[in-house]
């Protein structure tokens, strides 16, 4: 008891010096957060008991939207094609500081708010990636940010981008298309994770497509010699997909998932669909391999002796890094100090860490130094690489999640529905209100984040890589 006593007697001091550092227009931001907090977690909540997936995120782009008109927001909704995108905007003039916010979940991972896998309805989906967390603290950010226009102790326009279907489809490139970062001067972003730091890695670059095999329907065996299967046509596509994975750099991935290899056993099947996906840690070692894989659908098509077809769904770039954003984060985020947590909370992460076969050693917030940026990083892909290409972009990362949880899983969508996963999501909220708070208050450090976005950028035209015409809406 007496340690435990020393300990918070410890923290305490530690975030009373913290806080006698914060200017004052970064203790209203930290105000503002605590004092909508409890709505902030109540949406967070919403959102992750509805579980909407991909482009199907009506409930929680209105609950957001809703909010953030509530507190003197001009919202529009349905942009660039897509019912749940919408944009918030406060404020006039520049600079124009913009923070993203998703919302959609990953299917087939519902999870009750508790450390032992069990799902709160059977087959749902669940937010195991923490957009629910996602979406509300960056509106919490905005909200904070605006509240210091209003009062007139800042001049300029924050904007709050709700972002639909990061999960499948990238509603961000068509928002890109659609010129919404234009008058943009730089863009914020924190994303869920099991460590807290200013994010100064890439991610990878990714390219999606379907390919279908369309042959001829017999009696399997009645009259097979009558059949051209395009069962058989898909079988040696993925062959040859996964001899060629010997022959490509450590930094590609390629993989893939069968819609449809045909219906019944005794039917030569006449069609057969999968969903292809490449990636590269840049776009130019990507681009290669995505044309040699889609090469080699032709070649399977010979051989089975039918037809095929390919059709692209989306792609998009690895982000584009800015360090002296990441810079400007890194102060805020040792001026916040890590996140504490109770005793029961860590046994709750300890608890995850021990149904999932990792060591139980609880939760990580501490503040890392800032890392140097790898050349070739590993993990995912995300279309917060289309934004970070068209307006310089600063990243976050904030622990939600016990150390080494497999992401995407049910572990996940445990803690964003309790207190670890609420926490994460306050302190994401005040990171990213102090940060706009300095590009608000200081022209040069807008200037330096657009001057290096510049010289990363190079002479590299944008091109966003999406089909003509609309969105995929309702191909879910």
């Amino acid at each position: 008891m007496k340690k435990l006593l020393l300990l918070l007697l410890s923290l305490a001091l530690t975030q009373t010096m913290q806080s006698q550092r914060m200017s004052s227009s970064k203790k209203a931001i930290v105000a503002s957060v605590e004092a909508h907090k409890d709505k902030l977690i109540a949406i967070s909540d919403s959102i992750w008991a509805l579980a909407e997936t991909a482009f199907e995120e009506d409930d929680s782009a209105e609950i957001l939207a809703s909010y953030a008109e509530k507190n003197g927001f001009r919202v529009q909704r349905g942009v660039a094609g897509m019912p749940t995108a919408f944009v918030a905007t406060y404020g006039s003039g520049r600079p124009v500081i913009s923070v993203l916010g998703e919302f959609d979940a990953l299917p087939g991972i519902s999870q009750k708010a508790q450390p032992t896998k069990s799902p709160l309805n059977e087959g749902a989906a669940g937010h195991g990636c923490g957009h629910n967390l996602f979406g509300a603290g960056s509106l919490g950010a905005a909200i904070a940010v605006k509240e210091m226009i209003e009062s007139g102790m800042i001049k300029g326009t924050i904007k709050f981008f709700g972002t639909p279907s990061e999960e499948k489809y990238f509603g961000k490139i068509w928002m890109v298309r659609e010129g919404l970062w234009d008058d943009v001067d730089v863009n914020v972003s924190w994303h869920p994770g099991p460590n807290t730091e200013a994010d100064v890695q890439s991610t990878l670059a990714l390219v999606d497509f379907k390919v279908e095999f369309y042959g001829q329907a017999a009696h399997a065996s009645g009259d097979p010699w009558n059949g051209r299967s395009a069962s058989d046509a898909l079988e040696l596509y993925t062959t040859g997909i996964n001899y060629y994975r010997e022959h490509v750099k450590p930094t590609v991935r390629i993989h893939y998932h069968i819609q449809d290899g045909g219906q019944v056993v005794n039917v030569v099947p006449d069609y057969s669909k999968l969903w292809v996906r490449v990636r590269d840690t840049k776009r130019e070692g990507m681009m290669p391999v995505y044309e040699r894989v889609m090469a080699m659908s032709e070649g399977a098509a010979i051989m089975a002796n039918v037809d095929h077809k390919i059709s692209l769904i989306s792609g998009i770039y690895e982000v584009l890094v800015n360090r002296k954003g990441g810079e400007i984060m890194q102060k805020n985020l040792e001026m916040l100090g890590p996140i504490s947590y109770t005793e029961d909370e860590i046994a709750f992460g300890k608890k995850i860490q021990e149904e999932t076969g990792k060591p139980q050693v609880g939760l990580d917030s501490n503040i890392k130094p800032l890392e140097a940026t790898k050349e070739h990083p590993g993990g995912g892909s995300t279309d917060v690489g289309d934004v970070s290409w068209n307006v310089p972009n600063i990243n976050l990362s904030v622990t939600v999640a016990p150390k080494d949880t497999p992401w995407h899983s049910w572990a996940v969508v445990a803690c964003g529905g309790m207190s670890i996963g609420h926490k994460g999501m306050v302190y994401a909220a005040k990171a990213m209100g102090m940060t706009m708070i300095d590009l608000f208050e200081n022209p040069s450090m807008v200037e330096a984040v657009k001057d290096e976005y510049k010289e990363r950028k190079g002479e590299t035209v944008y091109e966003a890589i999406v089909p003509e015409g609309p969105p995929p809406i309702g191909n879910n």
